[in-house]
């Protein structure tokens, strides 16, 4: 029976380089996958390419293909990433020239791209889900909206003899499945095939999440070695059965714990769960121990895909300011709380206009709240004060008087910070299926 074997080299944009290019390097794959594109990366994405048409991809993708390259040429691993982010133009011929200049030849790159549905998204007046109004109704300004493309033009590229497929927005189980139907023949209307596949490729996405990160809470879950953290393989057979695993001398585990612990990561509900290529119920889904390290996974299913996409949408939302100043010694909780106490008074005497402000002693209530919040008074507090304004002139001043505590404060504070970010907000909204248009170029090296 036919196997295949997926490694994925990324869970997020600014993941570690080095447990991809050791499963380029020892972990027999024929597929490497860079899954990088959180809710708001594409809408950062388009600020940077309204600056600069040549930017708006992810800025590790570079130094990601200088250090892939070679050896996936070497050992003939195909590479499918959404790293292209809001270019994915550019971010191909950033990787036409970096192969180039690494002496490879012969290589086939695809490019996805369609994802990018924001005049439809304004044309047909969507309505958002989080602010329940159509965007005419809302206020916000739109800086992106990008729709979930499914696998199908992946699958495609792959057909045309594709050695790297670079792409936008692609629902993160898509970008692991494409491989399977290319090598398999699956049809794109088996179900169960497909929610196998899924299943396979929403447990891979996350990269170190499923070999012991995020999982390691030290006397209860011991992990070894996730400073040499492993990434994860899937083996996967013609009929979707699989088992995960890494590089056997890397470091992490993968054990059933932490299949389950993925499984459920960002799913709402197991029997219904929506993507682009098909609904996937993993209700009925076991893990099974086979050997060390490896990891059977068996019984997702799948039912026919819906008739539109998600699609999120990002839309600029003021700016948040931010102060922060340490305090430490005898009675540092109390000269921590004076110090909010008397920007709270001094962001009210100068009038600051917020849509948000919070207070918080970082180690003491910043998480949980006074009232949840019970751990004996630390030797060290730092506070910190935020908040959200529609102004960037108002955000300033929360971090101006947190500066101020220096010398107007309570005794002995220090390591002032303060900062103004604009805030891009996400929500999202659905569009019909026959709406979203993918299309596929090519470069050659």
């Amino acid at each position: 029976m036919k196997k295949i074997r997926i490694g994925c080299g990324a869970g997020y944009a600014g993941d570690r380089i080095e447990p991809a290019v050791e499963l380029a390097q020892k972990g027999q794959i024929q597929y490497l996958v860079f899954e990088c594109l959180a809710e708001r990366t594409i809408a950062i994405g388009q600020k940077q390419k309204q600056t600069n048409p040549n930017a708006g991809f992810n800025e590790l993708l570079e130094a990601r293909m200088r250090a892939v390259l070679p050896l996936c040429v070497q050992n003939k691993i195909k590479i499918i990433t959404n790293m292209g982010s809001a270019n994915p133009q550019a971010a191909g011929k950033a990787i036409q020239s970096i192969a180039q200049s690494l002496g490879l030849a012969g290589l086939k790159i695809a490019i996805v791209e369609g994802d990018d549905v924001y005049q439809s998204v304004v044309e047909q007046d969507l309505k958002l889900d989080d602010i329940n109004k159509k965007v005419s109704e809302s206020d916000k300004k739109i800086v992106s909206a990008n729709a979930y493309l499914g696998c199908e033009a992946l699958v495609d590229a792959l057909k045309a003899g594709a050695d790297i497929v670079i792409t936008g927005r692609v629902a993160d189980p898509s970008l692991f499945l494409s491989p399977m139907i290319y090598e398999f023949g699956w049809s794109l209307t088996d179900w169960d095939k497909l929610g196998k596949g899924t299943l396979i490729g929403h447990l891979l996405e996350c990269a170190g999440q499923i070999t012991g990160g995020y999982y390691a809470d030290p006397g209860y879950k011991d992990v070894q070695g996730l400073a040499r953290l492993g990434f994860p393989i899937a083996e996967i057979n013609e009929n979707g059965e699989a088992f995960i695993t890494k590089v056997p001398e890397s470091g992490g585990c993968v054990n059933v714990d932490t299949c389950k612990e993925q499984m459920l990561y960002e799913i709402h509900n197991p029997e219904y769960y929506i993507t682009p290529d098909v609904v996937a119920d993993f209700s009925k889904v076991t893990f099974k121990e086979i050997a060390k390290d490896q990891v059977a996974v068996t019984g997702a299913t799948g039912r026919e895909q819906t008739k539109t996409l998600k699609v999120s949408v990002g839309y600029l939302d003021g700016f948040i300011g931010e102060g922060e100043m340490s305090y430490a010694g005898p009675g540092a909780v109390d000269r921590g709380q004076l110090a909010l106490d008397i920007v709270k008074e001094r962001l009210s005497i100068i009038g600051v206009n917020a849509d948000e402000l919070r207070f918080d002693l970082i180690g003491v209530n910043s998480l949980h709240g006074s009232k949840l919040s019970q751990a004996s008074k630390p030797y060290e507090v730092r506070v910190r004060v935020a908040g959200r304004f529609k102004s960037k002139s108002d955000a300033n001043l929360i971090g101006n008087e947190v500066e101020a505590l220096y010398t107007n404060g309570p005794a002995a504070g220090g390591g002032a910070y303060k900062s103004v970010k604009e805030i891009i907000a996400m929500d999202s909204t659905l569009i019909e299926r026959t709406l979203v248009k993918p299309v596929i170029s090519y470069l050659e090296v």
